[in-house]
């Protein structure tokens, strides 16, 4: 038995455990102990002389490197912490817009104190813990929903109030989304200290904060493989930790079919793997709302022309009037991307009023109006060749974008502020044969060689493959030769195409296709990596993966774990107790 105390002292830099004349097993008495030098943990063997204090602890209090993005503006962090309880939080909004807004604000604040209590664990360590008011005032737009044009700049403060001892977290933010961003790193300034089993916040902060690029993406691919909507939320809830704000769900694909929709139900009765693996209406509201109450939107992808398979295949006398053309072709190689084959017919009328009631519902569920994603990607030329004879097929492609443009502008009153679309053999026409919705218009770019080809004035969102496609490295299902390198999260991170010409770049997004993936291995697969990116996008500081930013992801990713996510290590455990010496 070691003789140790449950006295806890709270000063300067430590939380601190000091030995006394109390037992404790031996079993359960921590085997090292860390102290704050030069602004780095390092650790050391404790002993009754020594006072204890957690990495845990050690690391919030003493680089000052706690948050993950790291914010661009102004940014002070006290040294000293108080005990807290997640449900001594309350919240008293000061201001808000609109009764949307406020009761987003109630609805997230409630899954901001879901988040607490889980960090929280078996907390038993202080029987008096600080009482902490949370006020937030929101002086800017009505509507809660993530926009191209929202502002999510915020500003926090925390500071105790010396007549109570009660602790004041001021919010204050333009919009819901903003506002929910603070919160976000409110909480990422809270943690669980196992020496002393309590929970503790920082006594004194204040953070002015904003993101550099407005759309910060994740593209989940869930046709390739089905994924349960509980792997879908908690996607969601690390995008949230990690301040993305764009969900890209490419729902459907040449393989699978699995969203249900009122006015097209023979797509997925057709096109499911099963009756079980579908997303139902009430699916996609529930995961549209949590969304939104983490402040990201919801963009759904169904890619045409290409990309359908046999799912849209239709019988009629002819076979050129046929919705899908060469509809699982053999050998498959010249004709699509992948197998079953099967593109969209440009010359069948009735396509259109049916992609009409495609984007109809699928603005409706998402309420996301000002973004759109209209697919085009592998486009097969050879295909339409094929079937129509025809040489100059790159303008029947011409003429499908510019038929679906019309219907979307129709269904939704005007064309979306962003309508995007995967680079093609056309994306150098969108000025001259598209001039009429080329403002509206965005390249979604997977090759780095593209830049400088396609910008050209219109807008665009960064996915180069070579950097920020998480699924390289892994191999294809159909090569032999394993494919093209891995991307680390230090060459995610340090990835900036635009560092010399930013004009009209969004921003950009990390893509997960599911050929070779499942719900087991999702998590490890898109963290901490799409965090990685997450710093690129809304920090965007010129510094590569140096060993502070190591230091700092290795924490981060400690909170993605804490917080239920699945998520890779970036080294050993040596390492993360060891950070500057790694």
């Amino acid at each position: 038995m070691i003789l140790v105390s449950r006295y806890y002292l709270v000063l300067g830099l430590q939380i601190l455990v000091t030995f006394s004349n109390c037992s404790f097993s031996r079993s359960k008495n921590p085997l090292w102990t860390w102290e704050c030098i030069n602004e780095k943990c390092v650790p050391s063997r404790p002993d009754p002389t020594n006072k204890l204090q957690s990495l845990e602890t050690c690391n919030m209090l003493c680089a000052g490197g706690q948050i993950w993005p790291q914010p661009r503006g102004a940014i002070s962090l006290s040294t000293t912490a108080v005990p807290v309880h997640a449900d001594s939080f309350r919240l008293k909004i000061l201001l808000t817009p609109s009764r949307t807004v406020q009761e987003y604000l109630q609805e997230s604040f409630e899954l901001f104190r879901e988040d607490v209590k889980r960090l929280e664990q078996s907390a038993f360590g202080f029987e008096e813990r600080r009482s902490v008011l949370v006020r937030i005032a929101i002086n800017g737009s009505e509507d809660p929903r993530m926009r191209i044009d929202t502002e999510e700049n915020y500003k926090l403060v925390i500071r105790p109030n010396s007549d109570d001892g009660l602790m004041l977290v001021d919010i204050s933010a333009s919009t819901f989304c903003g506002a929910r961003h603070g919160l976000e790193t409110l909480i990422q300034l809270i943690w669980f200290d196992p020496y002393v089993a309590s929970l503790f916040m920082l006594e004194a902060a204040s953070v002015d904060d904003s993101p550099r690029f407005k759309y910060r993406g994740l593209l989940l691919d869930t046709a390739r493989n089905y994924f349960p909507v509980r792997d879908l939320m908690r996607t969601i809830d690390g995008m949230a930790i990690s301040k993305l704000n764009t969900f890209h769900w490419h729902v459907t694909d040449t393989q699978a079919f699995p969203l249900q929709l009122d006015s097209v139900k023979h797509l997925s009765k057709r096109g499911a793997y099963s009756l079980r693996d579908v997303y139902t209406k009430d699916d996609v509201r529930a995961l549209v709302h949590r969304a939104r109450l983490r402040g990201i939107r919801v963009l759904i992808e169904i890619d045409v022309p290409s990309h359908v398979g046999p799912t849209w295949s239709f019988s009629s006398d002819s076979e050129t009037d046929d919705l899908s053309l060469c509809t699982n072709a053999q050998p498959w190689s010249p004709l699509c991307h992948e197998p079953p084959c099967g593109q969209l017919n440009p010359r069948n009328t009735d396509l259109f009023l049916l992609l009409e009631q495609v984007f109809t519902e699928i603005i409706q569920l998402t309420g996301v109006d000002d973004l759109f994603h209209m697919g085009g990607d592998d486009v097969s030329l050879e295909c339409w060749e094929h079937y129509f004879n025809d040489t100059n097929s790159e303008n029947y492609l011409i003429e499908f974008t510019r038929s679906s443009l019309d219907r979307l502008r129709y269904v939704n009153g005007r064309l979306p502020n962003l309508t995007l679309f995967w680079f093609s053999s056309i994306s150098d026409r969108i000025k001259t044969d598209l001039k009429e919705s080329a403002d509206f218009i965005g390249l979604q770019l997977r090759e780095f060689t593209w830049k400088h080809k396609s910008i050209n004035g219109i807008r665009t969102v960064i996915s180069h493959e070579d950097a920020w496609d998480l699924n390289n490295g892994m191999g294809a299902w159909y090569d032999t030769n394993g494919g093209i390198p891995y991307n680390s999260w230090q060459h995610v991170y340090e990835h900036r195409p635009w560092a010399k010409d930013v004009a009209n770049i969004e921003g950009g997004e990390a893509t997960v296709w599911s050929s070779t993936l499942s719900d087991d291995d999702l998590d490890a697969t898109v963290w901490p990596r799409a965090a990685a990116l997450a710093e690129r996008l809304w920090t965007d500081r010129a510094e590569g993966a140096t060993r502070p930013v190591h230091a700092r992801l290795d924490l981060h990713r400690s909170r993605l774990v804490a917080r239920g996510l699945k998520a890779a290590p970036i080294w050993s455990m040596w390492c993360t107790q060891n950070p500057y010496t790694c």
